[in-house]
């Protein structure tokens, strides 16, 4: 682990699950001073105060900035780069931007928007629940987790080793990344597995309205296998748009394999029906 990094004032850009847990980590593990919400949903900023997560909040992100070592922009990825426009005559000198989002390529503008004398890192905590919000926040939820950190050709040394110092010490393990293979990596095994949970329940909502209580009739395996599909929608809308390319392909080669078993259960193909199951099996076991 890099020293330990000490901020005098972090904002945090969207005080939800993610965004809620860093700051709490942050202040059990004495490495900030105050920290600053800002959002749109005051009652979550208030929620966010009376649990300790933050010390203050403010509405407006650019009133947030002023003095702030670091901001941390944990709003739904599809907003990041306008928030960076907005607050970006308003940061110090110094001050390190970084994010959470999961999509990261188009996110590297950001470098471009900010002034010089001020820095951006992106990365990506590979962290999370189904709920969402403040009230879901957790000191404990990077814990054992990865976070990626995405540094281009422009990112400055210094800045990227205080990000990774941050998330080290909030307890995951920093691995960098560059953005292109990120986004690529995560339309596999993040973005279309959501996507897929997301199909699923609208296909059983679709029979719902033919058949009636048909969703009653669901057991563990359908609600662990759609428990993703409980997770924001704006988020997921974001991302998706964001990372068109990528997930598109994803959705392709999924297709694909839909296609394959409709046309093994269509040729009664016991064995190849088998041969699919198993070589899922074992890659699920491995994991």
């Amino acid at each position: 682990m890099s020293s330990l990094p000490h901020f005098r004032r972090m904002v945090i850009a969207g005080v939800g699950l993610i965004g809620g847990s860093l700051a709490l980590v942050c202040r059990e593990k004495g490495i900030v001073s105050e920290i600053v919400g800002v959002g749109r949903g005051e009652r979550n900023l208030q929620d966010a105060v009376s649990l300790n997560v933050i010390d203050r909040y403010t509405l407006r992100i650019e009133e947030a900035v002023k003095g702030a070592d670091i901001i941390v922009l944990a709003a739904p990825v599809g907003s990041l780069t306008k928030l960076a426009g907005e607050i970006a005559q308003h940061l110090s000198p110094g001050a390190i931007v970084t994010d959470v989002g999961s999509v990261k390529g188009p996110l590297s503008e950001i470098e471009d928007i900010i002034p010089s004398g001020t820095y951006f890192v992106g990365g990506h905590p590979i962290a999370g629940k189904e709920k969402s919000g403040v009230k879901a926040a957790s000191p404990h939820l990077f814990q054992g987790t990865r976070c990626i950190l995405t540094p281009t050709s422009k990112t400055n040394p210094d800045a990227l080793n205080i990000v990774q110092s941050m998330w080290e010490t909030a307890g995951a393990k920093v691995i960098r990344m560059d953005t292109a293979a990120h986004d690529r990596i995560f339309a596999a095994v993040s973005h279309l597995p959501h996507l897929v949970a997301y199909a699923l329940v609208n296909t059983l909502l679709e029979l719902e309205k033919a058949e009636a209580g048909i969703i009653s009739y669901s057991a563990e395996g359908f609600r662990d296998f759609t428990r993703i599909a409980a997770s924001h929608p704006e988020m997921w809308r974001d991302i998706c748009l964001m990372n068109r390319e990528n997930v598109l392909e994803m959705l392709g080669r999924f297709d694909a394999s839909v296609a394959r078993l409709r046309s093994l259960i269509q040729g009664n193909d016991a064995e190849g029906l088998y041969r699919e199951f198993e070589n899922a099996r074992q890659v699920r076991e491995k994991l």
